[in-house]
């Protein structure tokens, strides 16, 4: 009963399984790749724009004025980032993720810095990305506020659930936020725009944004200042590098819909930048001071100015909340997918590569989640903190992907390779050069961290590999064949608390396949456990004399303080030091009862004992289970218990 209702509720979270076979089932188009592994990128169009202003909110309603400049300087860097990472699906249609082009043209190290750069980034999308649609959730909903960092994990705990499921699910269950958030938007463009013009300039906004004041001159206003802002601002073009590294997601030839789901997002992600710098500029909207009790975000004030606080907006403003919470769902994407092709090549723990129920990377997607979390709980979930840490990881993927696709061109030099090897260049000083902006415009921020990260976690590669190798080398067999040549029976130690019949079938194994047979019996003083010395012979020497095979020898241990589990592997390792070119079995009985809650009734001896011999043993020392089944014994009771029948089979019933 329990383990069905159980079941019912693990079908109803997670699915049905599915084989590996349905593997082709869960490919995607276009359409659905958007907000797969687009919601990343869309979403960026909020915080990014806010980032930007919050850098320059000592300048009031001046910063305006510059942050359509800056934009257009975000979305040049965009186009450059595009039609590079264009040339690396067609280049690498399996799968082009900065991982996989650094480790085939600049070799290991190269590609472990843009694993660590990709992983710390996957994990930083998902804060912000969460932190950021909580936010925007607040600004609508002020006395909700007291309760963002419980909103945020909420949000990631749905995620991992959904993400679970497996890809497919994701895409159906994302893609109504995600195009309802577009509709909205460009909608709010249009109508901000044409207001604009037919007002020459200067529209009136339905809902007027927050009255900014200057805490800066303009002398102050310095080139510093707004390389600052544009390092922020960049933030707008994370999410990007998502397409390539999930082309395996996509219906054959997977390549041609990655470029077109790639197509789809960037258009988008122009038309949301460009509107929202414009929109910013014509209404005079700025950024409020974020974590206070007067914090709006941008697109709150944006849409209130535009169409008023109506129904509508509160339409678009869910749809942003959603897709801003949803958008850390590109993270869930690829970086399990990440974690996959890193741990194939043993830089992670191998339980990366094995999928779950539903085909997805299980403990990809756990370790995100986990990760995501403890940075949600840290930063308090205020996106501002977040956003230093943010860029780093993913213009350094970005850095490292185009210069190994320039790499790449260079040894392969097939037709208009220089074209594309200077396409890939340009990006690779682009992104370099802002990569450098944003370290050192950041560093006080608290860039530095994401840079620790990132050398910590190439650090972590490396010693999960080498542990691998050492294992490896330690475990080789060296082509040497099976010696069957009869070997030596192991001494066998069989611990005992009691009398039963779970240890009489443990001695009752150990005596099958080893005549030296030792049976030891720790007394605590604190359990039932009778001294079995007076009754030893009775039970177990008479009966194998009578036999005539050897009998099992009975050790029993007064321990003075108690130290059961300890006594018994200090006894085994006593046996092995005494016999050292012998193997020691252990047979240790174990209970095993039917319901769970039963367990909590005994004490787990067996268990504790069997990790304790695993982890304190020795080379030398085997451990053996013998289970004895409680539910196997209540039907064979029951039926002894029934009266007996009358007739054979067969026999007419009495009438």
């Amino acid at each position: 009963m329990l383990s069905t209702w159980r079941m019912s509720l693990v079908h109803l979270l997670f699915g049905r399984r599915l084989a590996t076979e349905e593997d082709e089932g869960e490919r995607v188009g276009p359409i659905a790749g958007v907000p797969i592994l687009g919601l990343d990128a869309l979403a960026s169009a909020s915080y990014g724009p806010e980032a930007l202003l919050t850098v320059l909110i000592g300048l009031g309603t001046l910063a305006t004025q510059y942050v359509p400049w800056i934009t257009l300087l975000i979305v040049g860097l965009l186009g450059i980032l595009y039609v590079s990472y264009r040339q690396t699906i067609a280049a690498y249609p399996s799968g082009g993720g900065a991982y996989s082009v650094a480790k085939e043209n600049m070799g290991t190290n190269a590609s472990l810095l843009a694993a660590a750069a990709l992983a710390i980034d996957y994990v930083l999308n998902v804060a912000v990305a969460v932190s950021a649609g909580i936010g925007a959730l607040v600004s609508a909903v002020p006395t909700l506020l007291s309760y963002t960092v419980e909103l945020c994990l909420g949000v990631v705990a749905l995620l991992t659930i959904v993400n679970l499921r497996g890809v497919r699910a994701s895409g159906a269950a994302f893609a109504i936020p995600t195009y309802v958030f577009v509709a909205s938007l460009f909608a709010v463009i249009a109508i901000g725009v044409a207001r604009t013009v037919a007002s020459g300039g200067a529209p009136v906004p339905v809902d007027p944004p927050h009255l900014a004041t200057p805490h800066a001159t303009t002398s102050l206003v310095s080139l510093w200042l707004l390389v600052h802002a544009f390092s922020s601002g960049c933030t707008a073009m994370t999410g990007v590098e998502a397409v390539s590294n999930g082309v395996p997601i996509f219906h054959p030839p997977a390549w041609v819909g990655a470029r077109r789901t790639l197509t789809l997002i960037v258009g988008i992600l122009v038309v949301l930048l460009l509107g929202v710098a414009f929109l910013s500029r014509a209404y005079g909207i700025t950024a409020t001071p974020p974590g206070t009790a007067q914090y709006e975000s941008v697109l709150s004030q944006m849409v209130a100015a535009v169409v008023g606080r109506g129904p509508f907006y509160y339409v678009a403003i869910g749809s942003v909340v959603a897709v801003l919470c949803l958008s850390a769902n590109t993270s869930f994407a690829d970086f399990p997918r990440l974690c996959r092709i890193i741990a194939v090549d043993r830089f992670l723990p191998e339980m990366f590569v094995h999928r779950g129920r539903r085909l997805a990377y299980s403990f990809g997607i756990l370790a995100l989640a986990t990760t995501s979390a403890v940075l949600l709980v840290v930063f308090e979930g205020i996106t501002d903190h977040l956003i230093p840490l943010f860029a780093i990881g993913a213009f350094l993927a970005f850095t490292t992907s185009q210069a190994a696709m320039v790499a790449h061109w260079w040894r392969v030099r097939g037709p208009s390779w220089w074209r594309h090897l200077a396409v890939n260049a340009l990006g690779a000083v682009a992104t370099a050069t802002t990569l450098i902006v944003i370290a050192i415009s950041k560093l006080e921020d608290g860039a530095w961290i994401s840079v620790v990260l990132v050398a910590g976690s190439i650090l972590l590669f490396k010693r999960v590999r080498a542990h691998y190798d050492f294992v490896a080398h330690a475990t080789a067999a060296r082509d040497v064949t099976l010696d069957f040549r009869k070997s030596e029976p192991p001494i066998v130690v069989v611990p005992m608390l009691r009398w039963d019949a779970v240890t009489v079938k443990a001695l009752r194994f150990a005596i099958g396949f080893s005549p030296e047979v030792m049976a030891v019996q720790v007394l605590t003083g604190d359990r039932d456990a009778d001294d079995l010395t007076s009754r030893w012979r009775h039970l177990v020497v008479e009966p194998a004399d009578r036999l005539g095979v050897p009998a099992p020898r009975l050790v029993v241990i007064h321990s003075r303080y108690r130290e059961l589990l300890r006594t018994l592997v200090r006894f085994v390792r006593h046996v092995s030091s005494r016999h050292p070119d012998r193997e020691i079995a252990v047979v240790v009985p174990q209970l095993v009862e039917p319901r769970w809650y039963q367990w909590l009734l005994h004490t787990p001896i067996a268990s504790l004992l069997k990790t304790a011999l695993l982890l304190r043993g020795g080379p030398q020392i085997v451990v053996i289970n013998t289970p004895w089944y409680l539910d196997a014994w209540i039907p064979e009771q029951r039926r002894l218990a029934a009266p007996p029948m009358r007739g054979g089979l067969g026999d007419a019933a009495p009438t």
